[in-house]
């Protein structure tokens, strides 16, 4: 199987289960819904009974934002103009590779999302790999079985990612880039040493993701029970077919980098009042679903790569079988019921 046929297969595969992606929102959802209550207290108690309250319920008004971010903190301090439009993704981007600390709330909110996933992933990628629907008995199922794995994979994942952020990011962006343009007079020159970092960091962190990627899919595909185990595989798989791995990650890439681009040239401003302020907040959620669809994306085209890669792409082509076999027990049962046929 092709980067392009894979790719093909993961948008069918994720087309084929619409639960998939509503489950998601609706888990980002709940989620972040606790901080938005509490940022709504926040807001409403330094409004109060002010004629600034009035003003700000008609739309955006620019100078009670500024007398806001002036003496807010904690979560009140993310409420910054960069969280409308376009700005939020810059911001999130910068952010990452820049390696910016998270408010504390938003650092647990990211934990818990981080738990709640390392959960459902597991149902997830096995409903991507037999392509076909598991109801919701199967999806927790298989949910449960691979999470503590998964758990102990994400434990993993986090020292690594550690390690990157915490080291190799200050050998980058420290150690080497400030001695290549301490006596740089040339703005274009420093600004493009800036960006080859950034493409340097860019890429290790794009490396441990494809590995733990494709860990979680061998965990789930062939029913591993070692989270090292898996990750050894994964890395293994994605060295012996580097050229296809990588090429499936960049065209992953690219359809986010387009939603971006058109997200870029759609996503209004700080809306003024009535209508605008919908339209805003209509074309941010579109676009917060669509982020979730590539997501699953990722993980729909990579597994149909891995199964076509290893030819076990019909582990789920034949009828529903007892649970909790996994999908490699289910490709043996089917190739079995094929021979007596």
């Amino acid at each position: 199987m092709t980067p392009w046929s894979a790719f093909r297969e993961g948008v069918r595969r994720v087309n084929a289960a619409p639960l998939l992606l509503a489950g998601m929102v609706a888990v980002t959802l709940l989620i972040a819904l606790p901080l938005s209550l509490a940022l709504r207290g926040m807001i409403a108690s330094h409004l109060g009974g002010s004629l600034a309250a009035d003003g700000v319920a008609d739309g955006t008004s620019s100078d009670w934002w500024q007398e806001f971010a002036a003496q807010a903190s904690g979560l009140g301090a993310t409420f910054a103009p960069s969280i409308i439009g376009f700005g939020a993704v810059l911001d999130n981007v910068s952010g990452l590779l820049d390696n910016l600390p998270l408010a504390a709330t938003i650092t647990g909110a990211t934990a818990a999302w981080m738990v709640v996933w390392s959960f459902l992933s597991g149902g997830v990628l096995d409903r991507l790999a037999r392509a076909r629907p598991t109801r919701a008995e199967g999806f927790f199922a298989a949910s449960g079985v691979y999470f503590w794995r998964f758990l102990r994979l994400g434990a993993i994942a986090g020292f690594i990612y550690y390690l990157l952020f915490a080291y190799v990011h200050d050998v980058i962006f420290v150690d080497v880039y400030e001695p290549l343009t301490r006596n740089l007079t040339v703005e274009r020159t420093a600004f493009a040493v800036r960006v080859a970092c950034y493409l340097l960091f860019g890429s290790m962190l794009a490396a441990a993701t494809l590995a733990f990627d494709y860990a979680r899919i061998r965990i789930v595909v062939e029913d591993r029970r070692s989270a090292l185990g898996g990750l050894m595989a994964g890395l293994r798989f994605a060295r012996r077919h580097a050229g296809g791995t990588i090429g499936l990650y960049l065209l992953n890439a690219a359809a986010y980098v387009l939603v971006v681009l058109v997200y870029a040239a759609v996503a209004p401003g700080a809306p003024r009042s009535g209508l605008s302020v919908w339209l805003v907040l209509g074309i941010g959620q579109i676009y917060i679903v669509v982020r979730h669809y590539l997501k699953l994306l990722f993980y729909g085209s990579q597994t149909a790569y891995f199964q076509g890669a290893f030819a076990h792409a019909a582990y789920a082509a034949g009828p529903p079988i007892v649970w909790p076999d996994s999908p490699a027990a289910e490709a043996i049962g089917n190739a079995d019921a094929a021979v007596r046929r």
